[in-house]
């Protein structure tokens, strides 16, 4: 498959109107459509943003270095600088929003440097919600199911990975038993590398990605979070710069791994892999990108489209994951969209893109 065919291909999927027309209603006009591209959008700074959260194609948030946070309401013409106050020495690595007002965004970080931070007015102001006490833990990524309940997970201390809880939209947090959670394999952690490697799909299903022990795992809870199980998939790993970095499931059963060596001169053969079973078994896809990916979506309203990104470039399936192509080249760590057929894109020196 082309490029040029990928292209095609997600122009209809981006282009398809969401509900069919009236009867009797004349076509829509085609004239003037261009393949969808990636546009960037001057976000006024150079700090790397590897928190993302789309709310619409007019509202997302971004969240990185120096204890940046930005939001945008007007489809990323301007950005306002919401950034917590006193945090410039923090690590910002995800961020979750309902909407152009409420988020929660993680700092990661050995002991006191991991954090949870919630603003429900547009980042005018945030409540820390939790800061780590256990200068062995360091946390990676959060996730919600709903606008109440979520989950964050930490690298494991003393065998076991940590996952914290919460039923009120990050306002709180409790610790879950670690008695659910199967033991961690020698030198394995998880990735804080574009806040995809904890995820969810549905009230109750949560997946986690890890990497750096013998196998690149994926855990799987259907309890949200109380118990897990573990599945190993082909990416490669065995070392603490290879595994997988990021998952997107589409509903339960359907799920893409992506990941590699996220060193810039070693190769990344196997970096995706594909499950059709709520991530019980992993299948190497027959085409997988040409390099490290950090970051992963389905695409809207289609049910095998879905994109990949890293510092290299931006890859397309449109067959679920098995295949996949390279259409663009800039350097991203992770990417999202939204219902609205709102796609955005960030990472390093201030890149921040929407999907044209």
């Amino acid at each position: 498959m082309s490029v040029g065919v990928c292209a095609a291909a997600l122009a209809a999927a981006l282009t398809a109107p969401a509900e069919a027309a009236p009867a009797g209603a004349a076509p829509a006009p085609t004239t003037g459509k261009q393949t969808p591209h990636w546009q960037l959008k001057d976000s006024g700074t150079d700090v790397r943003f590897r928190g993302l959260a789309a709310v619409s194609r007019r509202a997302a948030w971004v969240a990185g270095s120096k204890g940046t946070v930005l939001r945008t309401t007007d489809g990323g013409a301007h950005w306002r600088n919401v950034s917590p106050p006193g945090a410039a020495e923090l690590e910002f690595r995800d961020i979750e929003a309902f909407d152009a007002r409420r988020a929660v965004v993680l700092a990661i970080g050995e002991g006191e440097a991991s954090r949870v931070l919630r603003t429900d007015d547009g980042g005018a102001t945030w409540t820390e919600s939790f800061r780590n006490t256990d200068a062995k833990a360091f946390y990676d990524c959060l996730t919600f199911f709903d606008r109440r309940h979520g989950l964050a997970m930490g690298d494991p201390v003393d065998g076991t990975f940590r996952i914290l809880s919460t039923s009120d939209g990050g306002r709180s947090w409790k610790m879950l038993p670690g008695a659910g959670m199967p033991a961690a394999q020698d030198g394995e952690a998880s990735f804080a590398a574009g806040g995809q490697c904890l995820v969810t799909s549905g009230p109750r299903d949560a997946w986690l990605a890890t990497g750096g022990g013998a196998h690149a795992r994926v855990l799987h809870s259907a309890d949200r979070g109380q118990t897990w199980t573990a599945a190993d998939t082909p990416i490669p790993a065995g070392d603490p710069a290879r595994g997988v970095f990021a998952l997107a499931f589409r509903d339960r059963t359907h799920g893409i791994a992506v990941g590699g060596d996220y060193r810039a001169d070693q190769a990344s053969p196997r970096a995706a892999a594909v499950s059709g079973d709520a991530g019980r078994t992993w299948t190497t896809a027959a085409q997988a990108p040409p390099a490290y990916r950090s970051g992963v979506t389905w695409l809207p309203h289609t049910g095998s489209a879905a994109l990949a990104v890293g510092p290299t470039g931006t890859d397309l399936t449109t067959d679920g994951g098995r295949t996949w192509k390279t259409v663009d080249t800039g350097s991203y760590d992770t990417v999202d969209c939204t219902p609205d057929r709102g796609c955005w894109a960030s990472g390093e020196k201030g890149r921040v893109a929407r999907l044209e």
